[in-house]
């Protein structure tokens, strides 16, 4: 069974995620390093790694594969998750894919870069209805290419 993973600490659109892998026929796994509440949907499987830097992305990326899809905001997660063959996409609707990975691992570097020198204070821009029915149209329609 192909399945959705989902980079679940500060994502967004968990509860969209799951419903509309559910829909697909798809299995939905939260990852999460913990202080997560128990999904709504009993179709989820919840998987809480241990804490430390990068343990929910090692999870992911171990058990992801060419079938899957996983959504994360995090770049480099996404660059490995491409990787392994697996079909991205952010919270937004945005999808990651090999050929635009590059150049958002780039731009990730180079806005680290410039709030290490303080001429970016880091805000990132409201999280909006708007990206929430990106979001849902950009999985619906990827799901359905499986």
């Amino acid at each position: 069974m192909t399945q959705l993973f989902v980079d679940a600490d500060a994502c967004p659109v968990k509860d969209e995620a799951i419903e509309i892998a559910l829909r697909h026929g798809w299995s939905a796994v939260l990852v999460s390093n913990g202080g997560m509440r128990p999904s709504r949907y009993p179709g989820a499987r919840i998987v809480t790694v241990p804490s430390g830097a990068d343990a929910a992305d090692d999870w992911i990326v171990e058990a992801c594969g060419a079938e899957d899809a996983v959504i994360t905001a995090d770049i480099p997660l996404a660059a490995r998750a491409l990787e392994k063959g697996a079909r991205v996409l952010g919270p937004s609707g945005r999808p990651f894919t090999p050929e635009s990975i590059g150049q958002a691992l780039s731009m990730r570097a180079f806005s680290q870069h410039l709030r290490e020198t303080g001429e970016s204070k880091g805000y990132n821009a409201a999280f909006t209805p708007a990206d929430r029915s990106r979001f849902r149209q950009a999985l619906d329609q990827l799901l359905r290419r499986s």
